[in-house]
């Protein structure tokens, strides 16, 4: 077992390769004895490739050169096996970072997915960590526990993946970091907040405004949380060769946003906002203070 998912040494049967040829395209192989790679340009075998190193090059039967190195993990969470939609790379590493991952951290996921989001954290926290995974849909569990433990060669020891609804199957145990990746976050900020040590941080993962704003509300009707923080990350690719610098052609644009808020003390309520929102600007459902000087509020 390799809990980082780092290998050394000579390509072996089993693991994954990606070979990626003139044009930047790139193809996941898993290496087999005696397999073949069908190409427009001719075949490849993955005999040329057991046993030797990677950052080597290998030509298809037809003159095509492909570069051989094994997946960043950020490359393997894009060309795994899906049957839900992954965290992308750039989102993951704005959320280890923003959620303040750290090694023995006790983290909580619920929304599985895939798998993607699972990988990242596990490296993070380490295996004097504890991750705690829950997945309504037993085919996404199934699949992203495939996919973990294809990547690191075994179970990871940090890892405990729970088919359930979040609310109903939620255990006691303390935590210091939760992640909510599903349909209707602000439904489980109460549940998890109770879990919660002082301090600890909530980061919500939702693909539109509307999903974003009624999480930040609930945030800031719980009372018990400080001013979420709510953000989205893009990504622009650039391309520089001699004196042609310009934007380049593959930009990441939306993919969805984050609300992170951490958890105030028992009986703490959270300081009210300075800043005035427009008339009008809760909605009919919003049960939370509201700022005194607004009109009709």
């Amino acid at each position: 077992m390799n809990l980082s998912g780092i290998r050394r040494g000579p390509l072996v049967v089993g693991e994954r390769v990606t070979l990626t040829d003139s044009k930047g395209r790139r193809k996941s192989l898993l290496l087999k004895e005696g397999g073949v790679w069908h190409t427009t340009k001719g075949a490849v075998s993955h005999d040329e490739l057991i046993g030797g190193p990677e950052g080597v090059t290998i030509k298809s039967i037809g003159g095509m050169q492909y570069l051989v190195l094994r997946p960043l993990l950020s490359e393997y969470m894009v060309a795994m096996p899906r049957e839900a939609a992954v965290i992308y790379p750039k989102d993951a590493a704005q959320i280890l970072m923003w959620a303040d991952i750290f090694p023995g951290a006790r983290v909580m996921e619920a929304g599985v997915g895939s798998g993607a989001l699972s990988l990242a954290l596990l490296r993070a926290i380490g295996p004097d960590g504890e991750l705690h995974s829950y997945e309504r849909r037993q085919e996404f569990a199934d699949v992203a526990r495939r996919n973990v433990e294809t990547f690191i060669d075994g179970e990871h020891p940090a890892w405990r993946l729970t088919v359930g609804d979040l609310v109903t199957e939620l255990r006691d145990d303390r935590l210091d970091r939760v992640i909510l990746d599903m349909l209707a976050p602000w439904e489980c900020i109460e549940a998890v907040g109770e879990r919660l040590e002082p301090g600890g941080l909530v980061c919500c993962y939702v693909a539109t405004s509307t999903q974003l704003g009624r999480v930040a509300d609930t945030f800031r009707a719980h009372g018990g949380y400080t001013e979420p923080h709510l953000t989205e990350t893009t990504v622009r690719d650039w391309h520089a060769e001699g004196l042609a610098i310009r934007p380049g052609h593959g930009t990441s644009a939306h993919t969805g946003f984050l609300a992170i808020s951490r958890r105030l003390a028992p009986g703490v309520t959270a300081p009210m906002r300075k800043r005035r929102p427009a008339p009008g600007a809760y909605g009919p459902d919003y049960t939370g203070p509201r700022p005194a000087n607004i009109p009709g509020m």
